[in-house]
């Protein structure tokens, strides 16, 4: 590689202020020359914000209109504000402040606490939870581990909303928040917590921001030194400001308008943290004059995409709904979203999976694929799902699901009462394996119904009834399995997901998949219930979901997979609707108030290999099978055997060789029940050996020449190294 070669990867500074215009639409360079006065930047989804502002703020410092030392740049996390420096640089503008709303108040606050308040400014409480149990304690109220991030959320709710611990109660009710315990509880402890911190001489983050602003509302000579100092203003995601940074913001201001906000009311998806669009919808309002420019040019997603976006946005209701974009593809045409069918959570795994080996075997590189969820305790069927086929994966914004404190947890007591065998008096009443679980682990913490509202109570709930609901499955899949067997079960699957990976597909919630694209994404799990979750009461919750449904499309550049199952469990009854929010947008559905169907594309059953047939029968008395494990040997369970017991020895000894060069839990080859479904047919042909559950497209290309052989008596060589 030469030095110019090596050079060109760099991007070039701009020469003059005019060229820093050079590329930018005409609605990006409207915003780039609107350099007086307030000004709104109203920014869909993949429509080039980021370089519209950092290009404007560069274009007015290179003219020499903004002096680089008198602009703030604000945003709301540290890789933004990292970025825009960067980018900022890349322009000429390096002198320019690019911060989040806390990193830019705390160095005001450091820089001035000696002269408004005197001495030195007190520690900054980097985690406040430990202070929360300690409030708690003193309450006489016991919080577990994520009841305490739950009422820790509720305090950061309250200050950022600037409501005192003697209004919350009043503040909840007004706001119809979910509160995770009663609020009058949650209101004492807040009361002592922040007695806490003024006795030991320490504050939080949101104390940052109300001193910050306490500060220049009674220092005027304070704030006058700042407002000379910060002259013009910049706010990105002005969507997701709080009441408390706004106003800081006011204060920042003051009497002056040099500010220009870019922001989506369709994106806003954190109102539970104080997050409020109304900033960003009454800006017109408290400047009538202001210039508003709209970005509707979507440079990220195809027209196939853009589409779906905009009809989600279409059904919207309420004010947000009122302001939405119209986002308009700036590129080639793609394939049509994909909506499939599924008949069961696992087939919705097992099916994505397969889709994502197909799309890497196409070149899709690992790292550009996603499956978005709404939940975090979503991910374990497809992490495993994953896992069973090959692909690598990385979790975001979430611990894997066996590595969760709660499954930890969970997995000691159960291995405690698989140890203790019948004299585990939890189990005296327990009849049978599920049983026994739910008894185990309603002591941590799982009840038949889950808690109200959301929050780290609910995610841990929903993390104790996917092991319930994993006991149930085994149990069907296994009916004379112990819970040391269970127990053994979960081993292996924590010890197959351990296996680190680098260059993997990403599984994430859809609130951490914010800010994010790929160039696949898998949205899964879309039934009503999970999307709009069951606890958005409201019609304001329920349009919130929706938006968090628009955020999922929209992360999407080309190929975008939208799934639900209609049932949770093989065999159980399809009960299960698709999500509201796809009516009149998926084929086969109708819209809202209309006869027709619409939406572009194919609905797909089963992805292609469980369609769904008619009902499966017994080969030996012909009887109707429901249970998923008889379903894969396609006999009851009490009906004879004809299996092969020395060819399934035969079986299960290749398993092992297997598994063990793999170094994979042997379930991952073949499942017991399928070796028997095997040994019991003895296929003489890919065609007989396709045909028996649990044996797939790659497994058959896989495992099908040595399995045949095994079954036509042949000796086979060692484990598959492959992979």
């Amino acid at each position: 590689m030469t030095a110019a070669t090596h050079l060109s990867h760099f991007p070039q500074v701009p020469e003059s202020a005019d060229a820093v215009l050079d590329g930018l639409d005409p609605e990006q360079r409207e915003v780039a020359t609107a350099l007086h006065g307030p000004v709104c930047v109203l920014a869909g989804a993949g429509t080039g914000k980021t370089r519209a502002i950092t290009h404007r703020i560069a274009y007015g410092v290179r003219a020499g209109i903004l002096p680089p030392a008198s602009v703030l740049a604000v945003t709301f996390t540290n890789r933004a504000a990292g970025e825009m420096r960067g980018r900022l640089r890349q322009l000429g503008a390096g002198g320019v402040q690019a911060r989040t709303f806390h990193s830019a108040a705390l160095r005001q606050l450091q820089y001035f606490w000696p002269r408004a308040v005197g001495g030195e400014l007190p520690r900054l409480l980097e985690r406040k939870i430990q202070l929360v149990a300690e409030s708690a304690a003193r309450c006489r109220v016991r919080l577990d581990r994520n009841e305490l991030r739950d009422v820790t959320g509720e305090i950061e709710w309250a200050k950022v909303t600037q409501t005192v611990p003697a209004d919350y109660p009043a503040a909840v009710a007004k706001s119809h928040r979910d509160a995770p315990r009663d609020t009058a509880e949650i209101s004492q402890i807040y009361g002592v917590y922040e007695q806490l911190k003024r006795d030991r001489s320490v504050i939080d983050f949101e104390d940052v921001l109300l001193l910050t602003v306490g500060i220049l509302q009674d220092r005027h000579d304070i704030a006058d030194q700042i407002r000379r100092q910060y002259q013009h203003f910049v706010v990105d995601e002005y969507q997701d400001v709080s009441p408390l940074q706004q106003r800081l913001l006011e204060l920042w201001l003051g009497d002056r308008d040099s500010l220009c906000v870019v922001g989506d009311a369709s994106q806003t998806i954190y109102s539970f943290t104080g997050a409020t669009p109304d900033h960003l919808l009454n800006f017109r309002t408290r400047h009538p004059d202001a210039t508003v420019v709209k970005l509707v040019r979507d440079y990220r997603s195809t027209p196939q995409v853009v589409h779906l976006a905009n009809g989600l946005l279409g059904q919207a209701r309420g004010r947000a709904a009122e302001h939405r974009l119209e986002l308009i593809s700036q590129r080639d045409p793609g394939p049509e979203p994909v909506y499939t069918e599924y008949a069961d959570e696992p087939a919705e795994a097992e099916g994505t999976a397969r889709r994502i080996r197909d799309l890497i075997a196409a070149g899709v590189p690992a790292g550009e694929i996603a499956v978005l969820y709404r939940v975090n305790a979503q991910s374990e069927v497809y992490e495993q799902a994953l896992a069973d086929a090959g692909v690598p994966y990385q979790l975001r914004g979430a611990e894997r699901f066996f590595e969760r404190q709660e499954v930890r947890e969970a997995g000691v007591a159960l291995r405690g009462a698989a140890r203790a065998g019948g004299n585990d008096s939890l189990l005296d009443d327990a009849e049978d394996l599920p049983s026994q679980v739910r008894a185990v682990l309603s002591t941590k913490g799982w009840t038949p119904e889950p808690p109200a509202g959301s929050g780290a109570v609910r995610d841990r709930w929903e993390s104790l009834a996917a092991l319930v609901r994993l006991a149930e499955d085994f149990a069907r899949a296994r009916p004379e399995a112990s819970l040391a067997d269970l127990v053994a079960e979960l081993d292996e699957r924590a010890a197959a997901q351990h296996a680190p990976t680098v260059q993997g597909v990403t599984l994430a919630s859809l609130h951490s998949a914010k800010g994010l694209e790929w160039d696949a994404v898998f949205l899964v799990g879309l039934t009503e219930g999970m999307m709009p979750i069951t606890y958005a009461k409201t019609d304001e919750q329920v349009e919130e979901e929706r938006r968090l449904l628009y955020v999922g499309v929209t992360r999407a550049r080309l190929h975008l997979s939208l799934s639900w199952a209609l049932s949770r469990s093989p065999g159980g009854r399809a009960g299960r609707r698709p999500t509201r929010f796809l009516n009149g947008l998926r084929p086969g559905s109708t819209a809202p108030g209309t006869r027709s169907a619409g939406g572009a594309g194919g609905i797909e059953r089963g992805g292609g290999r469980r369609k769904r047939r008619g009902p499966v029968l017994c080969r030996v008395c012909g009887k109707t099978l429901t249970d998923a494990g008889e379903m894969k040997l396609m006999r009851c369970e009490d009906c004879p055997s004809d299996m092969d017991e020395a060819l399934y020895e035969r079986l299960r000894e290749w398993r092992s060789d297997q598994a063990r060069a793999l170094g994979q839990p042997a379930y991952c080859v073949f499942t017991d029940k399928t070796l028997m479904a095997i040994a019991e047919a003895t296929p003489g042909s890919e065609g007989e050996l396709a045909a028996i559950s649990g044996v797939g497209g790659r497994k058959l290309e896989r495992f099908g020449a040595d399995v045949l052989a095994i079954c036509a008596g042949q000796e086979v060589g060692g484990g598959d190294e492959e992979d």
